[in-house]
């Protein structure tokens, strides 16, 4: 049998192009897929767990995804109220900061007047200022239209989540009775256990330490700093999601925990004592607790790590920094399973 053509590199760069706009374009459609399957793996050891104690597949998933439901309820409730009072709060504040600010920055912005003014006498400008009008359209419908959106979205993901915890075990037997090939069949059940195992437990446990991070720097807002309850909540559960994403969350985090002490506090070292907590506490994370737990299995490349939440996040935005990790382990263990692609696995670490 004669071997198959191999194609160029310019048709291989145009089909990861296309591939890559697909993936943008079809966003509104791919997104709640990828959220609900990341939900189902985090909630699949659960099922198993359950399983064991004789409750039904479909009854341990409904109790699964109605206490998930019913914890963001709650959580939003206390949270609601705080969140608007820092959003009606931040923009005064940051009034009465300004002024500090621009005296810091003063030397900074004069420099760059003289550099403009030098500019424009080399070019022989005369000097007079050129004016740039903005103009806004205002859609009175986009709210309208975006909250039925989000809504069916939602929905979406809630839905999808329990049907891939119900039947996703079906699915996929029904999809790999479709290979002709026997060893393609074993190769293939051995990609899709390996990556719900090891995925499952890699979400699961990254999860799991995410929310207790975010319980601690609570506790020590609340304790520490003498901040309300509610609000060390709201500071707790931000640093929860922004750790799922690596480097980029941390760095946010930091500087909104940096602006949080600044507004919440007038001296110099309370001001920066939320941040200096949330710095030392994301350190111990990241660099003992983290790699002690996985070890090195799951370990990424620093480099692809950036890549990955570059590419993920300007493309999908928030809910792309948040699936990148767990999207590019899940790439790693298809390329360690298939023969002669062992290398770049290795690449990812």
């Amino acid at each position: 049998m004669a071997p198959l053509p191999r194609a160029s590199t310019s048709l291989r760069i145009l089909a990861t192009l296309a591939v890559a706009f697909s993936l943008w374009a079809a966003q509104d459609l791919i997104l709640p897929i990828l959220l609900a399957a990341f939900f189902a793996l985090v909630g699949n050891p659960i099922i198993r767990l359950l399983r064991k104690l004789w409750i039904p597949r479909a009854l341990a998933a409904v109790a699964l995804v109605a206490g998930g439901i019913a914890v963001c309820v709650l959580l939003g409730r206390q949270l609601a109220e705080p969140a608007a009072e820092w959003i009606q709060q931040v923009p005064r504040e940051m009034r009465q900061i300004g002024p500090q600010l621009q005296k810091v920055v003063k030397p900074v912005t004069d420099a760059n007047k003289a550099a403009e003014n030098i500019a424009r006498a080399a070019e022989g400008d005369d000097g007079r200022e050129v004016q740039v009008v903005r103009t806004e359209l205002n859609d009175p419908y986009k709210s309208l239209v975006a909250t039925p959106r989000l809504v069916a979205s939602v929905l979406a993901v809630v839905l999808l989540t329990l049907f891939f915890m119900v039947f996703g075990g079906r699915l996929q037997h029904a999809a790999i009775a479709l290979l002709p090939d026997r060893h393609q069949k074993r190769l293939t059940v051995e990609i899709l256990q390996s990556i719900e195992t090891e995925m499952s437990r890699y979400v699961l446990t990254i999860s799991v330490i995410n929310v207790l991070l975010g319980l601690v720097f609570a506790a020590a807002l609340h304790w520490y700093c003498e901040l309300p309850l509610q609000e060390s909540l709201l500071w707790g559960t931000m640093a929860t999601l922004l750790n799922f994403a690596p480097y980029v969350g941390p760095l946010i985090g930091f500087l909104l925990v940096l602006l949080m002490g600044f507004i919440a506090f007038d001296y110099p070292i309370p001001s920066l004592t939320p941040a200096a907590i949330y710095l030392a506490l994301h350190t111990i994370e990241g660099q003992i607790v983290t790699p002690l737990v996985l070890g090195k299995r799951m370990a990424i490349s620093p480099l692809i790590l950036i890549l990955g939440l570059m590419v993920l996040g300007w493309a999908w935005g928030i809910i792309g920094l948040l699936l990148a990790v767990p999207l590019l382990v899940c790439v790693k263990i298809v390329l360690a399973k298939v023969k002669g692609l062992e290398g770049w696995a290795r690449l990812l670490e």
